[in-house]
């Protein structure tokens, strides 16, 4: 994991037109090629926060940081291009009348040559496993394709963040494991991803960074470890890991750490067991 700080935060502010102040002075830093699962109940800011990364949002109050420039009206086009987001419902994202269209919609803003948008537009399908539906119309995919669709069309951008909006609500659990096959290889490749969700097993076993959120402020970042505090999980609304849970007194005997993973449930049992 890289040192620099690709994405910086102090002391942001949102307020809603009807007044709901949905982030209240926010601060954080997050570093090059993280894995950050960003939880919190509903309404806490997550998606509020989500929308000020690539400039979608600009602050009331505060600064928000993408490789050390400020984020500006003057720039929030090209911010664009470094943060790519997907939105939690495709359906937000994916228009277009094909496919095609719809992943090249963003290189062809950008101005890029055509044999440029069309080289980001194949190597975007293709990493998502979409290319056999480039011809297809986007409203005849399923739910999972077309979130598929949705990452494609922000991996055409060529981003060196990533930004998801709950990516496994209404997936089935093949499709989440698709989705963390995608993930895990843009990670490998260098990325930074940012995902908002509910899912605390996912976080834990996916995340090198939490970010916990309540009330639009921040109660806690740092590694999983925060995902098995009690005091910090009741104070969020969340509830622990299932595997923690099943091995809360097993490792509370053995004066051993919750586990947060399968993988290290599997550990913890073969000390109870000795096989």
């Amino acid at each position: 994991m890289g040192m620099a700080a690709c994405l910086e935060i102090e002391d942001l502010c949102f307020r809603y037109h009807d007044g709901t102040e949905a982030l209240k002075g926010v601060s954080l830093s997050i570093q090059k090629e993280e894995k950050v699962a960003i939880l919190g109940p509903n309404g806490a800011g997550k998606s509020t926060l989500l929308l000020h990364l690539n400039g979608i949002h600009l602050p009331q109050q505060g600064v928000v940081r993408v490789g050390g420039k400020e984020i500006n009206s003057d720039n929030e086009r090209q911010v664009r291009s470094k943060v790519g987001l997907v939105f939690q419902d495709p359906d937000d994202q994916v228009f277009s009348p094909t496919v095609w269209d719809d992943v090249a919609f963003g290189p062809l803003n950008m101005g890029l040559e055509r044999a440029e948008i069309e080289k980001r537009v194949a190597d975007a399908l293709q990493s998502v496993r979409m290319w056999e539906f480039r011809s297809r119309a986007p409203h005849h995919l399923s739910y999972g394709q077309k979130k598929r669709v949705a990452i494609a069309g922000v991996l055409a951008m060529d981003p060196e963040i990533i930004v998801l909006d709950e990516p496994t609500a209404f997936l089935d659990p093949s499709g989440q494991e698709d989705l963390f096959e995608i993930l895990e290889n843009l990670h490998r490749e260098g990325r930074t991803i940012i995902i908002a969700t509910h899912d605390v097993d996912m976080a834990a076993m996916w995340a090198t960074s939490i970010i916990i959120l309540k009330d639009g402020q921040i109660l806690a970042q740092g590694t999983t470890k925060l995902l098995v505090r009690e005091d910090l999980v009741k104070a969020a609304g969340l509830r622990f890991p299932l595997v923690s849970q099943v091995f809360e007194e097993a490792a509370a005997g053995l004066g051993q750490p919750l586990p947060r993973t399968v993988k290290e449930g599997k550990k913890l049992l073969f000390k109870l067991t000795g096989h």
